[in-house]
């Protein structure tokens, strides 16, 4: 085992833990990292392990919301029960586009889409879209028509599951893709920002099945334990930070996000070149 590589590992995980709860794409952040100090794995287990840690961020987000996940919990009324249920479906209809594209495209996604070009294309387009939709829409003080979460209907929730897509596009960001999309489809920033994160739930888990299906786990111990410990990691950094960025996102504007998309994607274009 390499110290070096161990160290590695941590900081990526750290990277996953915060940049995947916010609007400027985790996998850009772990692409730049790859390239300027190199993770010295195959290809194969490289791909695993860059999916499957998210499974740590995503248990983060199941923890902080379990309460309002668990329908069966005896402190909640039948009302409150039926409704956690209906959220359970919402949350599974906004999954459907994205894990059904997702499946038949995985493929194409991982040989076309993979590369530099199309990452700081999608960072600097929506960077460009996030400035635009700031200034020009979501400051508008138009009160929201969706308020609290349970006030999200199935097509509301298919809707969103439209934006979700959008994020298989390398670069583009799962979490600002579905942000956006709740608040040009008339929620509150909060709402938005909660619903965005529960989405991820089956779409992250669906991710990490389909690579594992795809390569197995047949990898070294050393591998295996480089792969649990950015999980456990990326699951410690996101339960410290995920409420502070949730509530950050709440209130505040997504503009410096776009600038910040757009640094980041003509960092990469210049790494690249230099290469």
């Amino acid at each position: 085992m390499d110290i070096i590589t161990v160290f590695k590992v941590a900081i990526v995980a750290i990277i996953e833990g915060i940049t995947e709860w916010l609007p400027i794409s985790s996998s850009s952040h772990i692409m730049l990292f790859d390239k300027i100090v190199g993770l010295n794995f195959t290809n194969e287990f490289k791909e695993v392990f860059l999916v499957v840690i998210q499974l740590g961020a995503i248990l983060a987000i199941i923890v902080t919301y379990f309460n309002l996940l668990n329908p069966i919990s005896e402190k909640k009324s039948y009302k409150e029960r039926k409704e956690t249920w209906e959220l359970w479906g919402k949350i599974l209809v906004a999954s459907i586009p994205a894990g059904i594209l997702g499946a038949i495209l995985n493929k194409t996604i991982d040989s076309k889409l993979e590369n530099f070009i199309v990452i700081s294309t999608t960072l600097i387009l929506y960077g460009a879209i996030f400035i635009l939709l700031e200034k020009f829409i979501f400051n508008k003080n138009k009160k929201a028509k969706v308020q609290k979460i349970n006030e999200i209907s199935y097509t509301d929730a298919l809707k969103i599951g439209g934006f979700q897509v959008l994020s298989l596009i390398p670069g583009t960001s799962r979490s600002g893709s579905t942000i956006l999309g709740g608040v040009l489809s008339g929620f509150s920033r909060s709402v938005a920002t909660e619903f965005s994160f529960l989405i991820a739930i089956p779409v992250m888990f669906g991710a990490s099945a389909l690579k594992i299906l795809k390569y197995g786990l047949h990898f070294s111990e050393v591998e295996l334990f480089y792969m649990a410990l950015a999980t456990v990691i990326a699951f410690v950094v996101s339960m410290a930070v995920v409420r502070r960025i949730i509530a950050y996102l709440k209130k505040h504007s997504f503009e410096i996000f776009g600038w910040y998309r757009i640094l980041l994607g003509m960092l990469i274009i210049l790494c690249f070149i230099l290469r």
